[in-house]
């Protein structure tokens, strides 16, 4: 996806794809999954651009990294997003050990 993406105007499914886009591109993740939760926000500063997220991004890149610095991470690779259109981003960051011994 290019830089010249119209995030506002896209379609929520537009919009996922060009976040998941983009972190598969900056980090590699070995799996990345985004849900849109602005419907929960109806009414909340941001909502009506359909622009709250939840990311859930298991990637090699986050090993020996603190919470704070794996949110940087994907902060930093969602930056031009983050200005243009996302309001809200929950994440969940996780080593492929880390999701393994947690979900499988």
């Amino acid at each position: 996806m290019s830089a010249s993406f119209d995030f506002m105007s896209a379609s929520a499914a537009d919009k996922i794809a060009h976040l998941e886009a983009r972190l598969n591109a900056t980090l590699q993740p070995q799996s990345v999954h985004i849900d849109d939760d602005s419907a929960a926000h109806a009414g909340h500063a941001g909502a009506a651009a359909g622009s709250h997220y939840t990311v859930t991004i298991v990637a090699e890149c986050f090993a020996g990294k603190a919470r704070v610095a794996r949110h940087r991470l994907v902060y930093d690779a969602l930056a031009e997003e983050m200005r243009r259109g996302v309001h809200a981003l929950a994440i969940r960051a996780y080593t492929p050990q880390e999701f393994a011994e947690q979900f499988e």
